[in-house]
């Protein structure tokens, strides 16, 4: 699994005119499934997101975690961050998993951050056209992948 993590003020997701999920202060998460991945990612995944200390202490210092500033997560669907552009000017989206799979590691995911958070977790609509709309905080993005646990 792949994730990009956005740190936001605020954020909304839509599908058409209908708003799916909404958050304040928090994190966007946007997560792309791979072929071969397992629940065991999404459990990784969302123990690290939830203590990574990317949040403002009062010296200003990024020394909190997402529990522990009180923030939100938004999480959305991705397939995208599995595009391989290596060859032609055309993105191959080969290595993500297909939707029966990628839909269910998708809701384990937001699951297992729901359970760590002790909240909801707002989400996008998995496999829908959607506008994301976030204003980035600091600018503070990071990307993580399971295999490579960076």
């Amino acid at each position: 699994m792949r994730v990009v993590i956005q740190r936001v003020s605020s954020a909304t997701v839509r599908v058409g005119d209908r708003v799916t999920g909404s958050i304040g202060m928090g994190l966007l998460i946007l997560l792309g499934v791979e072929e071969g991945d397992s629940a065991s990612d999404g459990e990784w995944l969302s123990g690290k997101i939830c203590q990574m200390r990317i949040f403002s202490d009062e010296a200003g210092k990024m020394n909190r975690d997402l529990i522990q500033s009180g923030g939100q997560l938004l999480v959305v669907s991705q397939f995208t961050l599995h595009a391989s552009a290596r060859k032609g000017n055309r993105p191959s989206f080969i290595r993500a998993a297909q939707p029966t799979v990628a839909i269910q590691l998708y809701e384990e995911f937001v699951r297992c951050c729901e359970v760590l958070t002790g909240r909801p977790v707002h989400t996008g609509e998995f496999g829908a056209m959607m506008q994301v709309e976030l204003v980035n905080d600091g600018p503070v993005t990071i990307l993580l992948d399971s295999r490579r646990e960076l």
